[in-house]
């Protein structure tokens, strides 16, 4: 009787730190200091909302660590809530990240990539083909336009899943090769900004507002939601668990060690922006990267940052590929996904059937260009899944307190528990902003409880009792 398949541990600690690093710079470093500086008013709460944001995150990769060192399984977030809080809350996570959550982020990135190709090939943006209708019920007309932009996206996700297809190392070795070449142009403008750029006149701008109101809290908060979804990502490697070498040391160390690296790249970026730029021109600038390296060395070098921003583009579009493809796989092996994403390829030993479901849902979402609607509805329900999952820290520790536990989160309970504090208080106000599209987002994940129900009734006896 032949050996049943599974995924290969080819994830070694240069292409973890590399995952998460790389992973969770992905245009936000560039593009999102500018609104920060425009809802906050001054130079001192952007870095006190990039400080807040960054230990936030912290915290949050702290309790993740500890769970993905004690259970370092594919699936990450749908197994730690499976075992700490009950299969059904496992299932609601992975049925909206992966019908939802992960092709809409990957069908995002992929678009961001080709926005910025478009810089040097302008064609990309010429549309193909318009299409014009009337909105029922609504009384006016809409326009939807077929550009280049869209085929050529979701050829990018198709290569870059083709590529993880072929296997779990060759998928590593292109994320630490593109990796050190995003942090290498990022430190590169940080040291020339800072090097060449000319000393100008302070700023009459306040380092702080001189009285604390409503409007300026009101702003922080604005600022803290663009900070979060910079510093997103540090979750995502806990997913492919099951193929990171010796993963007791290496996610603990690439989870954790990963969220710093990038805290402190985010502030020595932001650094040398009001350096070179004052406070208006960083409010006013759409890229803030771009005009800081137009002021200091003139409009030919700016085009380097933007390559360096299809580099990033394509390196975030690589890792969450490799990573949100675990999801559905490890619930496909549970018996509660569809059959076909819980393949693995007989020779590559890559989850092949999840692979393919996934870049098929993205490409869809991206040639649509629908994403953008069904990504902004996922950003509330996702908190109150980053939620959950750190507080399974808790619950993993009194349902299993014979666990083994290879590194236990710094600071417990109060560090999680902060942060759980924190991810409760951010959706509460993205439910405020936004009611509609929070109550959306809310409905999507409980549609999936006809599929577990469903799919539990299939499930075999020995699946169920596991």
């Amino acid at each position: 009787m032949s050996k049943p398949l599974d995924l290969v541990r080819g994830l070694g600690p240069a292409a973890a730190m590399a995952m998460v690093v790389g992973h969770i710079i992905g245009t936000g470093v560039f593009l999102v200091p500018s609104s920060m500086a425009r809802a906050t008013g001054s130079i001192g709460l952007v870095f006190l909302v990039w400080i807040v944001g960054g230990a936030l995150s912290l915290f949050g990769a702290l309790a993740i660590a500890e769970l993905g060192a004690a259970m370092p399984e594919a699936g990450g977030a749908y197994i730690y809530l499976k075992r700490g809080f009950g299969p059904v809350w496992g299932f609601l996570f992975g049925w909206m990240n992966n019908m939802v959550g992960k092709p809409a982020s990957i069908s995002t990135i992929a678009a961001g990539f080709l926005i910025f190709v478009s810089f040097f090939i302008p064609a990309v943006r010429t549309p193909i083909f318009t299409l014009h209708f009337r909105v029922p019920l609504a009384g006016h007309s809409s326009e939807f336009v077929f550009t280049w932009a869209q085929p050529l996206a979701a050829a990018s996700i198709a290569f870059v899943s083709f590529i993880n297809y072929l296997g779990v190392r060759l998928a590593g070795r292109l994320q630490v090769a593109l990796t050190c070449v995003k942090i290498g142009a990022i430190l590169a403008v940080v040291a020339l900004g800072f090097l060449f750029a000319g000393v100008r006149p302070a700023s009459p701008q306040p380092l702080f507002p001189p009285s604390l109101q409503w409007g300026i809290l009101n702003g922080f908060l604005t600022a803290m939601v663009g900070a979060l979804w910079a510093y997103d990502g540090w979750i995502d490697l806990t997913f492919a668990g099951s193929e990171i070498v010796e993963p007791q040391k290496n996610i603990p160390r690439a989870v954790v060690g990963g969220t710093l690296t990038v805290g402190v790249i985010y502030l020595l970026a932001n650094a040398v922006y009001f350096r070179v730029l004052p406070f208006e021109a960083v409010a006013a600038a759409q890229n803030v990267a771009s005009e800081t390296v137009r002021a200091f060395a003139g409009g030919r070098a700016a085009a380097w940052i933007t390559a360096a921003m299809v580099v990033s583009a394509f390196t975030t579009l690589n890792s969450s590929i490799l990573t949100g493809a675990r999801v559905p796989y490890a619930m496909a092996r549970d018996a509660l996904f569809f059959r076909v994403a819980g393949g693995i390829h007989p020779r590559f030993r890559t989850p092949s059937g999840a692979i393919v479901f996934q870049g098929t849902l993205a490409s869809l979402m991206v040639l649509t260009g629908q994403f953008e609607d069904l990504f902004s509805l996922f950003i509330f329900a996702q908190w109150i899944f980053y939620a959950l999952a750190v507080a399974a820290v808790f619950g993993s520790r009194r349902r299993e307190p014979d666990l083994p536990r290879p590194y236990r989160a710094w600071g417990y309970p109060a560090v999680p528990a902060i942060f759980v504090l924190g991810a409760l208080a951010l959706t509460v106000n993205l439910w405020r902003e936004r009611p509609g599209r929070s109550s959306i987002g809310l409905l999507l994940i409980l549609a999936g409880l006809p599929f577990y129900r469903y799919w539990q009734r299939r499930m075999p006896a020995s699946a169920e009792s596991s």
